[in-house]
């Protein structure tokens, strides 16, 4: 076995392989060093009986200081380790050993690279924030969410920009270019001698827009703690359909209280500054407020995400999603909505729900975006 691979296997394995592998370079003891930083906390390790050592030698518990601070470890990891490995190590550090300098230094914000797994952190803990740190987080937040705007919009304009009918136009645009019909239109102008046909009348196709009626979109988004994905998509979902044109799209974030933060929606960075995460949940006041806003039931869809675990009270809650139902409102229960859309719910609840007719499930925001596109075509 060559050098190089019986250094990554003394990596993955430890110092206890070193008998086998023998030891490492300056760069892979760099890495180990960084590693055992980070892992050397988890409690299981003791309980097994294993020691990562590192750099630091045998590590037992207790409060022995750290060699490296939160600085010297990201800027470690970013000059040693590939992106992906790097946005894992530091999720890892924020959510699973919650090193909370990373949320509450400003030099370790300034240096740690903005990813989803950061953003909730953020949102989780800036009310703890002093106006530097908060300052700091905020980078972050409008970094994640300017990915997630740029993504989610393409899809958006893919989906309610209309597409190409077999009917003739007489607007000559490139894109429309008809070539099937152009070559069997013209193939009387063939010229045998140079293999070419002679193109006297372009053929181009029409593109049909989606007949937009007015609609209204109610996001109703629930900002308990476990939300925290779906309130982050919520807020770009709602900020990329904000500006189409037939729909009217509100956005109100409940816990107990309702406060309807339509005013923000174009711009989710503010919007989600503002959202205050934990605290109880009533969502049958929520829906009752959205039931407020709905103009023509025909053409409204309330959105509601929720993990449905009612705090409130449960039989109004049902009644009101019935009413909206029998009214003709589009009523969507979304027990996530969020890139991995894998929820975890009060199933009785969303059964209840679904049986007085809302549509229940767990969506990614652009099958959101599919769903509204549809109604708004019809």
């Amino acid at each position: 076995m060559m050098g190089a691979d019986l250094e990554r296997w003394r990596l993955i394995l430890g110092p206890a392989a070193e008998r086998h592998t023998g030891g490492l370079g300056p760069e892979n003891a760099g890495r180990d060093a960084a590693l055992d930083w980070l892992y050397s906390r988890d409690d299981d390790l003791g309980k097994r009986d294993v020691r990562r050592g590192g750099a630091r030698g045998d590590r037992h518990g207790g409060d022995d200081p750290s060699i490296l601070t939160t600085v010297d470890w990201l800027e470690g990891i970013h000059r040693l380790f590939p992106k992906e490995t790097i946005e894992r190590l530091e999720r890892d550090a924020v959510e699973r050993y919650e090193i909370h300098d990373v949320l509450t230094d400003p030099e370790v914000l300034a240096r740690i690279e903005p990813n989803p797994a950061l953003l909730k952190a953020v949102l989780r803990t800036k009310h703890l924030m002093n106006p530097q740190v908060l300052d700091a987080a905020r980078r972050i937040v409008e970094e994640v969410v300017r990915r997630l705007v740029e993504k989610l919009s393409v899809e958006v304009r893919t989906v309610f920009t209309g597409s190409r009918n077999r009917r003739p136009s007489q607007h000559r645009r490139a894109r429309d270019f008809d070539l099937k019909r152009t070559l069997k239109s013209n193939l009387k102008h063939y010229r045998p001698e140079d293999r070419q046909v002679a193109i006297e009348r372009p053929h181009f196709h029409s593109r049909t827009s989606k007949r937009l009626e007015q609609w209204q979109l109610v996001l109703l988004v629930d900002q308990s703690g476990s939300m925290t994905g779906s309130v982050i998509h919520s807020a770009v979902t709602a900020a990329c359909l904000y500006a189409l044109p037939g729909l009217k799209t509100h956005l109100v974030a409940f816990d107990t209280q309702v406060v309807d933060m339509t005013s923000d929606v174009d711009d989710p960075v503010e919007l989600l500054m503002k959202v205050q995460l934990g605290g109880g949940t009533d969502i049958a006041r929520a829906v009752d407020y959205a039931a407020g806003l709905v103009e023509n039931p025909r053409r409204c869809i309330v959105a509601l995400v929720t993990d449905f675990y009612e705090g409130g009270s449960p039989n109004r809650l049902v009644h009101t999603v019935k009413q909206l139902c029998e009214q003709g409102t589009q009523v969507l229960g979304l027990a996530a909505l969020d890139e991995e859309a894998n929820p975890v719910y009060d199933r009785d609840m969303a059964g209840r729900l679904a049986n007085v007719g809302a549509h229940v499930g767990a969506m990614t925001p652009s099958h959101l975006v599919e769903f509204v596109a549809e109604r708004l075509g019809t």
